[in-house]
């Protein structure tokens, strides 16, 4: 289990761990007290216990192990996965700064897949029972948690919906438009980010094989859509990813659409 240590601050200030509270936090508004007013804050902070930081490929919890908190990642990024009887490895999820994870745990008790760090991270603790107890008392706070539920059933919708109905080109573009748009909610470049995990994690969270990923991306670089260096990504043309998850003929009589040729999985 990772060790409750001092978290360094993100920004270049000097803060202290006990300083960085959730009224200060740069990821407050896309995190569980997002929707609770200024006047709330001090009662919400209440929910977090601990601050831990985890080192790359340490794990934040196991499928199966008793579901207790909820964890908002206030840095780095993680990857949830279950594995087979055959140690097969199937990446359900990936999660940046001001996501939550282990909600899913919340309906049987247990958590539902493992939770791991894909570079050094730092996460906020928040034992369920206490966000229960501070919820009773500041209604916001409760709208809020049930908005994040709500976006856990719509984010395992979406999985199934990119996993049995999208062609491989449109499942990487996907992909890729979800991460520019959740760059872009941070305050981050939505055009120019790094991928955290490797391409044959890419291939695993959409069903597709590892060669076939690395065939899309030279394919997307073909088309003049990405442009790709080791993990650094720029997007050159988003409008044509778009274009390639949701094809429009009105689009294509209009402008010159690039296409990019179908992969088979």
């Amino acid at each position: 289990m990772s060790t409750v240590v001092p978290i360094r601050p993100q920004a270049a200030s000097a803060r202290s761990d006990s300083e960085v509270t959730c009224a200060k936090c740069n990821l407050r508004k896309t995190c569980l007290p997002g929707g609770v007013s200024a006047d709330d804050l001090e009662r919400t902070e209440r929910i977090v216990s601990a601050r831990r930081r985890l080192k790359r490929g340490e794990r934040l919890f196991d499928a199966g192990d008793k579901f207790r908190n909820v964890y908002a990642v206030r840095g780095g990024f993680f990857k949830t996965r279950l594995v087979d009887s055959e140690g097969r490895e199937q990446v359900t999820g990936f999660f940046m700064g001001g996501e939550l994870l282990g909600l899913a745990g919340l309906a049987s008790g247990r958590y539902q897949d493992s939770a791991i760090a894909l570079e050094e991270s730092a996460i906020c603790v928040m034992p369920y029972s206490l966000i229960e107890q501070v919820a009773r008392d500041v209604p916001s706070l409760q709208r809020s948690l049930h908005a994040a539920m709500s976006r856990e059933i719509v984010r395992g919708h979406g999985i199934m919906m990119l996993l049995g109905s999208l062609r491989a080109e449109e499942r990487l573009a996907a992909f890729l438009i979800n991460l520019s748009r959740r760059y872009l909610r941070r305050g981050y470049s939505g055009s120019r980010f790094l991928l955290r995990m490797t391409r044959e994690e890419i291939g695993s969270y959409l069903g597709l094989q590892l060669e076939t990923v690395s065939r899309l991306f030279s394919a997307f670089h073909d088309a003049g859509l990405v442009e790709v260096r080791h993990k650094q990504v720029s997007i050159a043309d988003l409008a044509g990813l778009e274009r390639v998850l949701a094809p429009s003929p009105v689009a294509a009589g209009l402008t010159q659409v690039k296409r990019v040729p179908p992969v088979s999985a």
